[in-house]
């Protein structure tokens, strides 16, 4: 039997107006990191004009740390999601996962190192291949290992933190690298793309800690793709008007203690500590809140017409995705206009904006004429096998 991708008949619309939302807030975040040496500063001292202080304070709390684990939850969703459909139809679910990870894993190679340091890819299809072996699992025992994954390490690190500040307050300081930063100016606004290449392989290192992400990323990323696929085998999203209360409830509960917790650092200090606390345990939950916002909204027929440029972007988010990296380098590095370290805060958050206007355009076009993104159609006929017939359809 054929194995075959997911029609546009087929796709779940609060699904993708999820994802099309989540874009927009990861290029908000990402925005910070392509215009300036974000990863060597710290971001609460170092922004002394009013405008800039809290534009970051409104990103800080609404948008970062809340958006990749949506991100991540839809990604395991999707999987499991093609994990039900070839049960159904009889088709081998790994093999066709195996060589859907391992080309996206290459695209993420190509896009960390040859293009933004930044890149997310390389770490969901690592994630994605942790996921393939427990996504037989019943959901209950899929939220269970979620649950001890995160919880446990997670609980531990910050109670362990916690006993080191107490000790030693000096010790949680977030530290500005002002080598760091100069390096990094150096490099994208003025330097050659050799230099821009070295400087992006320093600071891909940099952020996943030397490559220790591959282990990091089981207490981080699997978590998030767990609940996703434990949720799709419950339908949770397909399923939201049956499920209006629970949706509800949860909503209100994430929503309230997420955004209390996101406040931590601008109520006490903010350290190491505080900041970590804040993205790790604030951000899932308000993370779980803007599904169920959405997912309650895409109830009204009207919303899911309003909605649907938004949907559109996130039937191509892959082709989205890249297509900031690609926008934004071209931008801010010396290959291109040269603006790295130039931009303020406001004007590069409303870069963000204003770019994913465009791609919205861009993505109402592109559907007019085409069932899938560039990227996306380019991704199924290297991992979809198919007929002839077909072969000369895609």
């Amino acid at each position: 039997m054929l194995i075959r991708p997911t029609e546009v008949k087929e796709r779940v619309i609060s699904i993708d107006v999820m994802r099309g939302f989540a874009l927009l807030g990861i290029f908000i975040v990402n925005m910070l990191f392509f215009h300036s040496p974000y990863i060597y500063f710290n971001p609460y001292t170092w922004y002394h004009f009013p405008g800039d202080h809290e534009t970051f304070k409104w990103i800080d709390i609404f948008v970062q740390g809340s958006v990749y684990p949506l991100f991540a939850m839809l990604f395991g969703y999707g999987l499991s999601m093609q994990f039900m459909k070839t049960q159904e139809r009889g088709t081998s679910f790994a093999k066709l996962a195996i060589r859907r990870l391992s080309v996206l894993l290459l695209i993420g190679c190509v896009h960390a190192f040859l293009i933004w340091s930044g890149d997310i890819l390389i770490t969901y299809a690592l994630a994605g291949f942790v996921l393939l072996v427990m996504i037989r699992l019943k959901p209950i025992w899929l939220f269970f290992i979620s649950a001890v994954l995160f919880l446990l390490p997670n609980g531990l690190f910050h109670g362990l933190m916690y006993l080191i500040t107490k000790a030693d307050p000096n010790s949680v300081i977030i530290y500005t690298g002002i080598q760091e930063i100069e390096s990094s100016v150096a490099a994208y606004a003025h330097g050659s793309w050799v230099d821009i290449f070295w400087q992006r392989l320093d600071d891909w290192l940099y952020m996943t800690q030397n490559g220790a992400i591959i282990i990091v990323m089981l207490f981080t990323i699997v978590p998030f793709l767990l609940i996703g696929a434990a949720a799709a085998k419950l339908k949770l999203i397909e399923r939201t008007r049956e499920l209006k209360v629970f949706w509800i409830v949860t909503t209100l509960i994430t929503l309230i203690s997420g955004t209390a917790i996101k406040w931590i650092p601008y109520l006490t200090e903010a350290n190491m500590l505080t900041v970590s606390f804040q993205d790790t345990f604030g951000g899932p939950l308000q993370a779980i809140a803007y599904a169920g916002i959405i997912a309650l909204i895409c109830t009204v027929p009207v919303m899911q017409k309003l909605l649907s440029p938004f949907a559109k972007a996130g039937r191509m988010s892959m082709t989205i995705y890249l297509m900031q990296s690609i926008i934004a380098t071209t931008i801010f590095y010396s290959y291109g206009f040269g603006l790295y370290g130039k931009v303020d805060i406001q004007t590069g958050t409303w870069m963000a904006i204003g770019i994913y206007v465009l791609q919205l355009v861009f993505a109402e076009l592109w559907f007019m004429k085409f069932k899938q993104g560039p990227v996306e159609a380019l991704w199924r006929k290297l991992t979809y096998p198919a007929s002839k017939k077909e072969k000369t359809s895609i």
